[in-house]
């Protein structure tokens, strides 16, 4: 598939946030025919910077990562046994990934390489209407240290909720759309910054509240689903029929490490719509991971933290209003950003 000069030109301002430079290389990841406007947009974008590109095409798999069909799991991917590939791919400066390589070992072992690697696959005019911009990375790098000067973070909203994270086990990431650092990996469009609560470091309740989005169903909740937490596991679930479809979905897995904790984080982009959901369903919905205010709270794999939970049950459920503290110091109140270094600038607000 011919890529459009629209998007090669999309993809080539990306690679120039990304620092791509003369001589370097990069590898495209695609599997089977998926997102070939992509590969070949990523291809010519990086000939214009006189960067050494090729494309690695993996056999054809059943796929369930865009949500579309059957459970979204994570952490299993075709290049998974494939050492040529492997190798080929922790050679060269920047991957581009197609296929959603996160949670898994290869993903580890690239970036372990120094090889930066660049999540791509979201709708076309997504990655414009959310292009990246140097004040978002700043603005997600102050929350990332407010983050990691802290030992505790608590969130609670007007339905109940109210947990507590021992944190310092785990280390602060970032993502803001772009990758220009030896062995970062980062998801082209997104903004938010996250962290983990030591394994056994997490307790209390999360009540998730009509509105909030349930990931992978990309479904709004229409009900409260109240979800009690000890020591950094999923101990109950109560509610209406949601809370049964989530307690049935998490038992399908057949995994106790499918009831732990993983990431929590907020949501940074103001580009970013908590309402993209109900006109939009494409792809794996990094619009609603990203609003700004928003509380990620996530359960499951925690494996690009450095942890051990390989589970592939992994559920991302961005909150909206919802009061967030570090050290009882206010990050969000009912969903608005306090800090000023973390609010958009005028000049941002604008663009």
């Amino acid at each position: 598939m011919q890529a459009s000069p629209g998007l090669v030109d999309l993809c080539a301002k990306e690679l120039a946030l990304c620092g791509l430079r003369e001589g370097e290389t990069v590898a495209v990841l695609s599997q089977g025919d998926e997102r070939a406007d992509y590969v070949n947009a990523f291809l010519a974008a990086a000939a214009r910077f006189g960067a050494v590109a090729f494309h690695v095409r993996l056999p054809d798999v059943s796929s369930s990562v865009d949500g579309e069909v059957g459970a979204w799991t994570v952490g299993a991917t075709p290049l998974a046994g494939n050492r040529p590939a492997l190798d080929a791919l922790k050679g060269v400066d920047l991957v581009i990934d197609t296929i959603f390589l996160l949670f898994s070992p290869e993903q580890r072992e690239i970036q372990e390489a120094g090889t930066r690697i660049l999540l791509c696959m979201e709708p076309v005019d997504n990655l414009a209407r959310m292009f990246p911009t140097p004040d978002l990375r700043r603005r997600v790098e102050a929350g990332a240290e407010l983050l990691s000067a802290a030992s505790e973070l608590r969130f609670t909203n007007a339905s109940g909720t109210d947990v507590r994270y021992r944190l310092g086990a785990y280390p602060v990431m970032t993502q803001y759309g772009y990758t220009d650092t030896p062995g970062r990996w980062d998801h082209w469009p997104s903004g938010f910054v996250f962290t983990g609560g030591a394994d056994d470091g997490v307790d209390g309740r999360v009540v998730i509240a009509p509105g909030d989005i349930l990931l992978p169903f990309k479904e709004y909740a229409r009900e409260a689903v109240e979800l009690t937490i000890e020591h950094g596991r999923i101990v109950d679930i109560r509610g209406g029929v949601e809370a049964a479809i989530l307690r049935d979905y998490i038992e399908g897995f057949e995994d106790q490490d499918a009831y732990g904790i993983s990431h929590i984080g907020w949501g940074m982009m103001k580009e970013a719509r908590w309402s993209g959901l109900a006109t939009d369903r494409r792809s794996i919905h990094m619009e609603a991971r990203s609003f700004l205010g928003n509380v990620l709270f996530s359960t499951g794999p925690n494996g690009e933290l450095g942890g051990t939970n390989a589970t592939p049950c992994h559920l991302d459920v961005p909150m909206r209003d919802c009061s967030l503290f570090l050290d009882d110091e206010p990050v969000l109140i009912d969903g608005d950003v306090i800090p000023d270094e973390l609010r958009p600038t005028a000049q941002e607000a604008l663009r």
